[in-house]
């Protein structure tokens, strides 16, 4: 499993490319973690399998692509459909 962490305002986002098999890609998930505010840590949003489960090619597309995800729920509150 890849994995990266990205501060979004008041949310962290914790994205992360989990392989599928060596010939199918990598799929991208995501949580994001409210931080900042009155109110104590808590999860926001958690998508294991965004796009469905599609299999990215690297390990990159599917980082980029979770990190987008999160970065539009934590700005615009918009959940990417599963």
């Amino acid at each position: 499993m890849h994995f990266e962490e990205v501060d979004a305002g008041d949310y962290k986002i914790y994205a992360g490319a989990v392989e599928r098999s060596k010939q199918y890609g990598y799929v991208a998930a995501v949580v994001v973690v409210r931080v900042r505010g009155r109110l104590p840590k808590t999860e926001a949003y958690r998508n294991e399998a965004l796009s469905g489960g599609f299999a990215w090619a690297s390990p990159r597309e599917a980082l980029t692509h979770a990190i987008k995800a999160g970065k539009d729920f934590a700005f615009n509150r918009i959940a990417m459909p599963v």
